[in-house]
């Protein structure tokens, strides 16, 4: 995949990632998913967005130009992953809510302490622990398939094929918080709810 891919208007990208395969080479081993649930956040209107009035050392990679690792801890204890998206000085960013597990399963299994498939990857938090993405994968390249954490095309969604809600946690976003830009793909048993 290329940079010029992830320049796009960010809620249409949002949906263009899914069926996407993310992709995490480590020490341990490789591990890799296919993309059925994103969020939408846009920098410049968004104020459940985490650039929205913030340019800080933990938003300057949401800058910088589409196609970088966003990652960042919530609560202390749960890393969630980002596809930086637009063009350099926007602030925009699409979360990675849930996979479908394609390779390295046991690796995630072991690493998530559960053999319960449905459950290895269905939420942010899921995702980087199942993949083994921490705060050291912030700033990587996602279109240099010698980076770590890399994307690939991997399979093809058709509009019928994929539903749109408000985003999730993001209460206090106030008009934002209503906005439609929660994408998963139907009946996907992998997607973190319904």
């Amino acid at each position: 995949m290329k940079h010029s891919f992830f320049r796009q208007d960010t809620v249409a990208l949002a949906q263009k990632l899914l069926g996407c395969l993310l992709v995490h080479r480590t020490p341990e081993g490789i591990a890799g998913g296919m993309i059925v649930e994103t969020e939408a956040y846009v920098g410049a209107v968004d104020k459940a967005c985490h650039a929205y009035q913030n340019r800080s050392e933990r938003t300057e990679i949401m800058y910088h130009d589409g196609g970088y690792a966003y990652v960042y801890l919530i609560y202390g204890m749960h890393h969630c992953f980002n596809v930086v998206t637009g063009p350099a000085g926007e602030g925009n960013a699409v979360l990675i809510r849930a996979l479908e597990p394609v390779f390295g399963i046991d690796l995630m299994c072991r690493r998530r302490n559960t053999l319960n498939l449905q459950n290895l990857c269905s939420g942010p938090g899921k995702v980087c622990q199942a993949l083994g993405i921490t705060k050291k994968d912030y700033g990587l390249d996602l279109c240099n398939k010698n980076s770590p954490l890399f994307l690939l095309p991997f399979r093809c969604f058709s509009e019928e094929q994929l539903a749109a809600s408000p985003r999730i946690n993001v209460d206090y976003a106030e008009e934002a918080a209503q906005w439609p830009w929660r994408f998963y793909v139907k009946e996907n048993r992998y997607v973190s709810k319904k």
